[in-house]
């Protein structure tokens, strides 16, 4: 299951990671986030080369605003501490995995 993350664990688990990592910028009240829910949960249960972490931009504000989200759900990879690739809404897994690079 894709872990949340609040903003003092950004940096350690994404930033320092030593996977890529796959972070959804989500709301709680957001419908086309929790389509993405089963979607995102499988990746994190299927492969073990990346991490998928969540982030709650209403409990997480100052990430929403640091990485620039506009829209939810706003997906962007990351691989050795910086941004590789940024997608904005429902995408289908096949679109989550070349963010990747896989």
């Amino acid at each position: 299951m894709a872990k949340i993350i609040r903003t003092e664990d950004f940096d350690k688990t994404v930033l320092q990671s030593d996977k890529p990592v796959l972070v959804d910028f989500f709301a709680t009240w957001c419908g086309p986030c929790g389509m993405m829910a089963p979607v995102l949960n499988e990746l994190s249960e299927t492969y073990d080369t990346f991490n998928v972490v969540k982030v709650d931009i209403d409990a997480s504000m100052p990430l929403a605003e640091r990485y620039g989200v506009m829209s939810v759900p706003t997906f962007i990879a990351f691989k050795d501490g910086a941004e590789t690739g940024r997608t904005v809404g429902v995408q289908p897994k096949e679109t989550l995995l070349k963010l990747l690079a896989l």
